[in-house]
């Protein structure tokens, strides 16, 4: 008869001695006297224990592990735990990927009781070499660290390890051969509006609305008319899914006149239809070809294009990355200095910080802290220039 391996090793009784034994990877652990609810409790514990260590004893992980196999072990974890409600993996899967990268191909056949402060600090060279950003290198040392947290957590890594590795602290600003990046600047109107008419209708409006009320890529490219409480001057607009969400923070954005005006000219019949979408673009584009058309289509030419399959099929919404390589395109077309979806937000929280102050750009921006809201609404400098120039 085939061995049930899903099934729990049993509770026995040891007739030689006649306590309780159970049997795990192959060693006996005695649980007291059989039958006692001391026994029972004991025989519990350790097959909680065990089930919870991937069916192997506490004795058996105490064992040196390769840093191949704790990098297996975390990896299965991460592709479980790090996905948004929608069942999609984030963006953290991949950063994983790449932090986990180096420590693969030079410690992998190392035990990773081994691995110390000058090893991990080895990592970090490779990081720098490879030409990434102080800021990005920092990060990616930070999920390093947490992937021997996690093997702490998991009894597969002495905690001596990990607290080791802590001490290696994070490059500072103008002591280290890394590169700095500049900071996110707001994009200005001459460069939003050079890009008008040479993208679709959908992603053009995505811009204007990003604009509008300082929306994150990913909740413009999700909106769905379910979505959003059409009812008083401002509309409230509640993203399916958002960054905070796993934090249990809610969302919402408010959607004024010149919003709704905008939205109007795509809400759909079905409300749980994304509002914009490639294929609806795509529709459009191919119409207004055949409009622009000056000679007929000839039959072979019909022939040919209901036969054609093509190799990519649009979707049904637009994500942050098609988006932005939409975006991208067309400041290419336009011949000017590049700028991103992300800028759009920086703009709307700048001009809402100016007008109305730094309390209601953070109301807006959705933050927690003020602090945060410093990074994205630039302070009115102009204004400061134009007072020094009066009182200075």
């Amino acid at each position: 008869m085939p061995k049930l391996i899903n099934s729990l090793p049993s509770y026995r009784r040891h007739k030689a001695s006649g306590q309780a034994v159970v049997t795990l990877n192959g060693n006996d652990h005695y649980l007291g006297p059989h039958g006692s609810k001391a026994s029972r409790d004991e025989y519990d514990r350790l097959i909680a224990e065990w089930l919870a260590n991937g069916r192997r004893t506490v004795k058996q992980e105490q064992a040196p592990i390769s840093m191949e196999e704790l990098l297996a072990a975390f990896w299965e974890h991460a592709q479980c735990y790090y996905k948004g409600l929608d069942g999609l993996p984030t963006k953290e899967v991949d950063a994983y990927r790449q932090a986990m990268k180096p420590l693969r191909s030079l410690y992998g056949r190392t035990d990773v009781e081994s691995f110390g402060p000058l090893a991990l600090k080895t990592v970090r060279e490779q990081f720098i070499s490879a030409d990434f950003a102080r800021s990005h290198v920092n990060k990616q040392i930070g999920r390093i660290k947490r992937v021997f947290k996690w093997g702490v957590e998991n009894e597969l890594v002495s905690p001596s390890v990990l607290q080791g590795l802590q001490a290696v602290a994070g490059l500072k600003l103008g002591r280290t051969a890394a590169r700095e990046t500049a900071p996110v600047e707001p994009v200005s109107e001459a460069l939003v509006g050079a890009v008008e008419g040479l993208m679709s209708r959908q992603v053009w409006t995505m811009i204007q609305l990003q604009v509008l009320t300082g929306m994150r890529s990913g909740e413009v490219t999700s909106m769905r008319g379910c979505d959003i409480t059409q009812k008083g001057t401002s509309w409230e607009y509640r993203p399916q899914f958002h960054k905070t969400l796993y934090r249990g923070k809610e969302r919402v954005i408010f959607l004024g006149p010149q919003a709704q005006e905008l939205l109007s000219a795509f809400l759909k019949s079905d409300p749980t239809a994304f509002i914009f979408s490639p294929k609806d673009a795509l529709a459009e584009r191919n119409a207004t070809r055949r409009e622009q058309r000056r000679s007929p289509m000839t039959p072979s030419q019909m022939k040919r294009t209901a036969k054609q399959r093509p190799l990519k099929f649009p979707g049904e919404r637009y994500t942050s990355q098609s988006y932005g390589r939409a975006i991208a395109y067309a400041v290419k077309k336009a011949k000017v200095a590049h700028w991103s979806p992300h800028q759009l937000r920086h703009t709307a929280a700048t001009r809402i910080r100016e007008k109305f102050g730094l309390e209601a750009a953070q109301v807006i921006l959705g933050h927690s802290r003020a602090d945060v809201t410093q990074i994205y609404a630039e302070a009115n400098r102009k204004k400061a220039a134009d007072i020094m120039g009066s009182v200075g």
